[in-house]
């Protein structure tokens, strides 16, 4: 009897140490990210890119949370539309979001952001306009003014690296193949978000100004009527997207924009919310 009590008091010494281990729950770490299928994948890049979660092969830039492969800080996704994410941030551990979108929150991506991604090269903002539109000289027009010297100069005086200009050999801001006297008098009209795509093309309208070209800014602050708008031909441009958006939106709607010219990146970032640094994220 003696020997059965000894080991029955073993074995629930040894099973009080072992069911915690067991009983207990890793904490989620919660993470906001755009709910948009190419904003989304970006995000959960990003993360990759910062060795937080793995994405199966091929995943690239039409990855869901669904293509998610290694998880190993329990990352908890929360699918919010991209105007949204800076608003859920302060509920959350972390919020992945847009430059643009990070600056109408006050938030600069390379001051602010705890991780920022490496190359954005496929993420180049583009001036759309609806195919067929290309060659018009008031759209030319208004492409050379973004591919400008003064353009490029006020981005980077302006974004301090949040946002960064692509045009590698900027202009004077016209384009010598154009007539400006023929289109004297026209006016332009682009859907744009409000920060930093309307405010970069008010330089560009100073430039067309000097040309008698009045540019009318329509500010939208969704990522669908501007190009609905474009598409319908009730504006003629739009300026407010990157380029594996415009592809994903053409695709899934049926729409017929196209790129006339890359103007800049907006580095993505991770920022923090109820989480300050990135402590959380220990080595395993």
């Amino acid at each position: 009897m003696k020997k059965l009590t000894k080991s029955l008091i073993a074995a629930a010494l040894v099973l009080a140490s072992v069911v915690p281990v067991f009983a207990k729950k890793a904490k989620k770490i919660t993470v906001a990210l755009p709910n948009d299928t190419t904003n989304e994948a970006r995000a959960l890049l990003l993360l990759e890119q910062l060795g937080y979660i793995s994405l199966r092969d091929g995943a690239g830039i039409t990855a869901t949370p669904l293509d998610v492969a290694e998880n190993p800080y329990n990352l908890k996704f929360q699918e919010v539309e991209a105007a949204q994410v800076p608003n859920v941030r302060r509920d959350v551990d972390f919020a992945l979001i847009n430059a643009n979108y990070a600056l109408g929150a006050g938030l600069n991506p390379s001051k602010d952001a705890l991780g920022v991604e490496g190359s954005a090269s496929a993420y180049v903002n583009i001036l759309g306009v609806k195919q067929g539109r290309e060659n018009e000289p008031a759209i030319k027009a208004l492409a050379a003014a973004l591919r400008s010297r003064q353009v490029k100069d006020y981005i980077v005086k302006t974004y301090g690296g949040a946002v960064v200009p692509v045009v590698d050999n900027p202009t004077d801001g016209y384009d010598s193949s154009i007539d400006y006297a023929a289109i004297s008098g026209t006016t332009v009209s682009v859907a744009a978000s409000p920060t930093p795509h309307a405010e970069i093309l008010a330089i560009a309208r100073d430039i067309l100004k000097a040309r008698n070209i009045t540019l009318k800014i329509i500010e939208f602050t969704d990522y669908v009527q501007p190009n609905n708008v474009v598409e319908s031909g009730e504006v003629d441009a739009n300026y407010f997207q990157h380029i594996p958006y415009l592809n994903d939106f053409n695709s899934q709607n049926g729409t017929h924009i196209v790129s006339v010219a890359g103007i800049h990146v907006e580095p993505f970032g991770l920022y923090g919310g109820k989480q300050k640094t990135l402590k959380v994220f220990k080595k395993k």
